[in-house]
């Protein structure tokens, strides 16, 4: 179930699908990189300013699921404007700070990204920019994203599946939302 919070700005309402803290799982694939299965945390949240601020971090997972070491974490702001153009600011550990441009697609909760602007410090790896899509399907948040290097055209590298965690807050809140419902249960059924 997708909320709007009261203080979120107006012009943030086509992006309130995102609002949440979600976690999952999904593949890493890159040449020159081992292939791992990995976990996700990811969190949009607001503050009732102009953004949604995001935090993902990912770890790879051993053959049972469980964590074996950090793979990625990346931070950043989320806007968009009136006409669904979509801008993100972003820095990930790697030390790459990224400017993506988008879209959210018309009638549907998807979101096309490309990087328009790359800087890398001088211990990072090799990266020319990438494009990612986002999209809201059956209540889940699955997003794949391509990477591009000098020596690797652009190509899927990650892709996860990530289901929203739902805090003991937001049952209580969908509970005293819910219809009064009769007490013997039965009256229900008539």
């Amino acid at each position: 179930m997708i909320q709007i919070p009261s203080d979120l700005k107006p012009d943030l309402v086509p992006l309130a699908f995102l609002l949440g803290t979600w976690e999952g799982a999904g593949v890493f694939d890159f040449p020159g990189d081992e292939k791992c299965n990995f976990g996700q945390e990811v969190v949009f949240s607001h503050d009732g300013r102009d953004f949604l601020e995001y935090t993902s971090r990912s770890w790879v997972l051993d053959a049972e699921g469980k964590k074996v070491r950090p793979l990625e974490s990346e931070s950043g702001y989320w806007r968009i404007d009136k006409d669904r153009k979509v801008e993100i600011v972003m820095v990930r550990d790697q030390g790459v700070v990224e400017v993506w441009y988008g879209e959210l697609a018309d009638g549907k909760p998807q979101i096309d990204l490309v990087t328009d602007a790359v800087a890398r410090t001088a211990a990072s790896g090799p990266y020319s920019g990438g494009k990612r899509l986002y999209g809201y399907v059956n209540s889940d948040l699955m997003w794949v994203g391509e990477k591009a290097t000098p020596d690797v055209e652009l190509r899927p590298y990650m892709s996860a599946q990530l289901k929203k965690v739902v805090t003991p807050e937001e049952v209580a809140e969908m509970a005293r939302n819910l219809p009064d419902m009769p007490d013997d249960g039965i009256a229900f059924f008539r």
